[in-house]
């Protein structure tokens, strides 16, 4: 033995070291096989004198082995590197050796060392080797029963040091916390070793492994407990450094280890609150242990609900912590909860349901304000809204980090993340990177509004904070390129769906609500709902738009309801009475939206056969969602909904007002770009004017405009002047459409304008007779001559008043003369000529004429009014100065004239039965309207 303790200590002639030593502890083994009751399993010896006459060599030539050869068997194991094929057979060696002690050769062994700090070296290293062979074992994972036998000898021998650390390391003066520290890492970590999770084994395996072996993890979980209460006061120096490995231990999916070990987290609690009146320090920890370790896998439904079950019962039974424990115990379930759901989808091929899981969790962080943990799935939903090109969902989310962060030169005290991060060192450097970050995703995303509102933040720092005007000059080019885009790029609107999961069978994240999607580009609703479906084959579709009830919500399918809905966009107060450009405001009508409504059709009353509008009523169900959209989800939960009924003359007026925003839009498309084809145009304009193909309005005349209709129903009679005005402010609107329509017509349509054109003629004599005339003729925007959208505001019903009405029309300043401009600048001037809207500008001398035909006022207002609009009118034939664009603003409106918000002026004729016009609309058809303001 002691040759091959010096061999073995300078490495040479290895092999036959090796050879020669498992020789040796083969014949003691068998030896003690012969002779069972000096088997090391059994610590009791038979007292005759035979079986002491033999037991004394065996156990000297053991405790030989023992003191010359474990610890320089182990030191060897350490040296060897990993690869080295001997490093194996020296593992079994010491298997072998462990396997043949008892309680006396342990004894032996630990007072045989001369010093205490030797016998603490002894333990620190032998805690150290053997959690390392655990980690990382010599044998290949299907060598069950090395790895076996190498985990039953390393138990007893942990066991046995546990005892010697309870006996010489634990009293106020010879109390050693790395040693103590190192033990229960080591016990934590035999118990989590894959070979011992039996869950993951065959049930034959299992059998097998049970019966010979028996389930270690129970045994060292007594152990690890045991050795936990012994510490007594030591405790809180262990907190929080062991809160992590005492959570990966209870979550190992043993019933009976999870019921006494979770007790300790209480025991934690105690400790830290008796000392500090809070158990702060572990609940930080154990929450951001508690996210790694259910990521990775561990923890279940079974775990969460024992966890609340165990933890509330030792809280309830200490009055002190009955409420700071019972919120604790609420917020570790409720993080639970959600990493759960977190993790059942995080490896689906489809991402949509980790983004909704990773939003959930990020706010949950951010309610319990752990910054760190905010930012790190701040920067999980953003990789993956890039990995799905929603470059507009992930600068979305760079924002939320951003918006954490100040212009200033302080140090970054949260964790960076991110490729940039390592060199950016103050909040300021990192901000910018985030922000010139977040404007290329809003460029990718076509959201060059957003990317604007960024770069005039950028700007104001380079230019009034850190004067870097070089790169204030960038941002601004960067600010300008934007602007230009969002003139010249077509960008479709998205359509929106709401989408309800039905039923327990959905995940708790899903179950019985509803989401408003927004769509991709040029997303059909059949694609849509064939990647919505995707992830739950087994789900059935709902064919009804209605709320489903309680048969479907409890039941234990899966159901989902799929139905496009339209957003409704919110008043903007600067966008009141101005022509704005068709470009901008189209971004608003399907962006920053968090309303959105969807109409059900059903009939109520008699059925008429010949009209369906007089029974056509509507059921409008309006969605609000938690978050506007877009935002950092292409999807929000519905957090609340309301129903209301529109009656059918009130469905005809948002009809008929659709529609004439409609004409609108398609005339100043035509009228800013005339390359655009003519075809939409054609087919709306003749849906209108040919009642053969639509039948027109006559059969809201039919349906509403009788005399037994207004007996019937008194209270509409406001409705139903509205829906006349109406009518007769579409024919102006119509007439400019069809005269675009014949200017860009080809020969081959001719005889289809023609046909059009004739009943365009009859529609206005009889809507002109009836209703009577309005004409509208077009302003010329005071800034200059660009292109511009018209709407019908909430102000429309000003365009119309009972009675002999005016039209204020203010009149195009004449240009004074200006100096000869350069080549460049007269070509930029030609493009904004070309820009500029000329809506019904082909009327403006007939105009002239009608103002000055109008009857004389009967009072002084009116007679006032008119002269101004006379004065304004000589002015723009040059026989006066223009006015000035203050001096024309503050003219006052006067009873009789109208000035649209749109920028159209128009004369109302009255009809030649008188009938009287409204003056205002009724709230609810209010609603209807594109509103202007807030």
């Amino acid at each position: 033995v002691p040759i091959l303790q010096e061999l073995i200590e300078k490495g040479e002639e290895e092999d036959a070291c090796i050879e020669l030593l498992s020789t040796i502890l083969e014949v003691l083994y068998k030896t003690q096989k012969v002779n069972p009751i000096f088997s090391a399993t059994s610590f009791s010896l038979s007292s005759n004198r035979l079986g002491n006459d033999l037991t004394k060599p065996v156990k000297k030539h053991i405790q030989l082995i023992l003191e010359r050869l474990l610890h320089t068997v182990n030191r060897r194991v350490i040296v060897l590197d990993r690869e080295n094929t001997l490093r194996s057979h020296y593992v079994a060696c010491m298997a072998a050796i462990l396997s043949q002690l008892d309680k006396d050769h342990y004894s032996s062994y630990i007072k045989a060392f001369p010093s205490r700090p030797e016998l603490m070296d002894f333990l620190m290293e032998t805690f150290i080797l053997f959690k390392d062979l655990i980690g990382k074992t010599v044998y290949p994972s299907d060598w069950m029963v090395m790895n076996m036998v190498q985990n039953r000898e390393f138990l007893r021998a942990i066991n046995q040091f546990a005892a010697t650390l309870t006996e010489m390391f634990l009293s106020n003066g010879s109390f050693e916390l790395q040693l103590w520290n190192n033990y229960f890492h080591l016990a934590v970590a035999f118990l989590t070793q894959d070979s011992l999770q039996l869950e993951n084994f065959s049930q034959a395996k299992r059998n097998s492994i049970l019966a010979k072996y028996g389930d270690m993890r129970a045994t060292i979980g007594a152990s690890i407990r045991d050795m936990w209460y012994n510490l007594g006061h030591r405790k809180i120096e262990f907190i929080p450094g062991m809160v992590g490995p005492i959570l990966e231990m209870t979550l190992v999916p043993e019933l009976e280890l999870r019921k006494s070990t979770i007790p300790i987290f209480f025991d934690m609690m105690l400790c830290e609150y008796q000392l500090t009146e809070s158990f702060s320090r572990f609940e930080d920890e154990i929450l951001r242990k508690l996210d790694s370790e259910v990521e990775g896998g561990r923890g279940d439904e079974q775990y969460k609900q024992l966890f609340e079950s165990i933890l509330l019962s030792c809280c309830r039974r200490h009055p002190e912590l009955a409420k700071p424990g019972e919120n604790f115990v609420a917020l570790v379930t409720g993080l639970l909860e959600r990493l759960l759901d977190y993790r059942a989808v995080m490896n689906d091929e489809n991402k949509t349901y980790s983004m909704s899981c990773t939003v959930n969790l990020l706010n949950f962080y951010k309610e319990i304000d752990r910054q760190a943990m905010y930012i790190r799935y701040l920067y999980k939903l953003k990789d993956l809204h890039v990995s799905y090109e929603n470059y507009t969902e992930g600068a979305y989310t760079l924002l939320l980090h951003a918006r954490l962060l100040k212009w200033s030169d302080e140090a970054n005290t949260a964790p960076m993340q991110g490729l940039h991060s390592p060199s950016l060192h103050t909040q300021r450097q990192l901000k910018e990177a985030l922000y010139n970050q977040i404007i290329d995703y809003f460029d990718q995303g076509k959201m060059w509004e957003e990317a604007i509102h960024i770069c005039k933040e950028l700007a104001e720092q380079y230019e009034g904070e850190v004067f870097d005007y070089e790169m204030l000059s960038d941002i601004l080019q960067r600010e300008a390129k934007f602007y230009e885009k969002i003139l010249k790029v077509l960008r479709p609107s998205p359509d929106y769906f709401a989408v309800g999961y039905y039923g327990q069978g959905f995940p708790t994240f899903l179950r019985n609500k509803v989401f408003i999607y927004r769509g991709k580009e040029y997303e059909r609703r059949e694609d849509f709902e064939m990647r919505l479906l995707s992830p739950f084959p087994n789900a059935e579709k709902l064919k009804s738009t209605s709320p489903p009830g309680q048969d479907i919500t409890g039941s234990p399918g899966q159901y989902i309801q799929c139905f496009t809905v339209q957003p409704v966009e919110e008043a903007k107060v600067r966008f009141k009475n101005r022509s704005i450009p068709e470009q901008i405001t189209n971004f608003y009508k399907a962006n920053h939206i968090q309303k959105f409504s969807y109409s059900r059709p059903f009939k109520k009353g008699p059925k008429d056969p010949d009209n369906e509008f007089a029974t056509m009523w509507i059921e409008r169900t309006t969605f609000v969602t938690a978050y506007p959209l877009p935002g950092i989800l292409r999807w929000f939960v519905v957090t609340s909904t309301t129903t209301t009924i529109i009656s059918p003359l009130e469905n005809a007026i948002e009809t008929m007002m659709k529609t004439n925003e409609k004409i609108m839009s398609e005339i100043n498309r035509h009228q800013n770009d005339p390359s655009l084809p003519v075809n939409p145009l054609s087919m709306l304009l003749n849906g209108i004017v040919d009642p053969a193909v639509m039948g027109g309005f006559a059969k809201y005349e039919t349906a509403f405009f009788q005399e037994s209709y207004l007996q019937e129903h008194p209270e509409d009679e406001g409705n139903i002047e509205k829906l006349k005005d109406l009518i007769a402010w579409q024919i102006p609107l119509l007439a400019e459409g069809i005269r675009i329509h014949g200017r860009k017509v080809t020969e081959d349509l001719r005889p289809f304008h023609e046909r059009m054109e004739q009943c365009f003629v009859q529609l206005r004599a009889k809507v002109e007779s009836q209703y009577g005339v309005r004409e509208m003729v077009c302003f010329e925007d005071r800034r200059s001559g660009r292109p511009r959208s018209m709407a019908w505001g909430p102000d429309w019903d000003r365009l119309s008043h009972a009675g002999d009405r005016r039209v204020h029309m203010e009149a195009t300043p004449t240009p004074k003369p200006a100096p000869r401009t350069s080549e460049s600048e007269d070509r930029r001037n030609e493009r904004k000529e070309n820009r500029s809207s000329t809506f019904f500008g082909y009327r403006r001398q007939d105009l002239r004429q009608s103002i000055s035909e109008l009857p004389e006022p009967k009072d002084e207002k009116q007679r006032l009014s008119r002269n101004m609009s006379e004065s304004s009118l000589s002015s723009y034939n040059g026989t006066q100065p223009p006015p000035s664009r203050e001096a024309t603003g503050a003219q006052p409106s006067t009873a009789g004239l109208s000035l649209s918000p749109t920028g159209f002026g128009g004369r109302v004729k009255s009809a030649s039965k008188g009938l009287p016009l409204p003056r205002k609309i009724s709230p609810t058809v209010y609603e209807t309207f594109l509103e202007q303001s807030d």
